[in-house]
């Protein structure tokens, strides 16, 4: 009686790139170490933006920000979780576009209600207030 089951892999297989199609990443020390770095170098480009006043214009110091923050949440991504266009048979490649595109509309939606908020609620300038009953 044969099976149409998948056969079994042994570890020493999988582990010296003689998989059958598996080819789930591995970390290494030097790509986590790799990752780690760009993480603290992309935390703290941000922060020096904002802080030393870079750019007089708060809109493009926003536009950097959240490039920046798009670029560390991709970086995460192929650092940490390993993704790339060969595991799974390509799916964590779409994972990868699915979250590209879920975090441009939360970072879109972030800045309309960031702008909206400071358009209609922020305090009122000195002239407004004398005027106020």
């Amino acid at each position: 009686m044969t099976s149409n089951a998948p056969a079994t892999e042994d570890a020493h297989e999988a582990h010296h790139g003689h998989s059958h199609g598996h080819e789930a990443a591995h970390g290494t020390f030097k790509s986590y170490m790799i990752g780690f770095v760009l993480s603290v170098i992309l935390t703290a480009i941000p922060f020096w933006l904002v802080m030393a006043g870079v750019f007089e214009s708060s809109a493009v110091t926003a536009a950097w920000v959240m490039g920046l923050a798009a670029v560390q949440i991709v970086v995460h991504m192929i650092f940490f979780l390993h993704m790339n266009p060969r595991s799974e048979g390509g799916w964590t490649m779409m994972a990868l576009i699915f979250t590209l595109l879920l975090v441009a509309i939360a970072l879109a939606g972030s800045l309309w209600v960031m702008h909206h908020l400071n358009t209609n609620m922020m305090p009122m300038s000195p002239e407004m207030m004398k005027n106020m009953p």
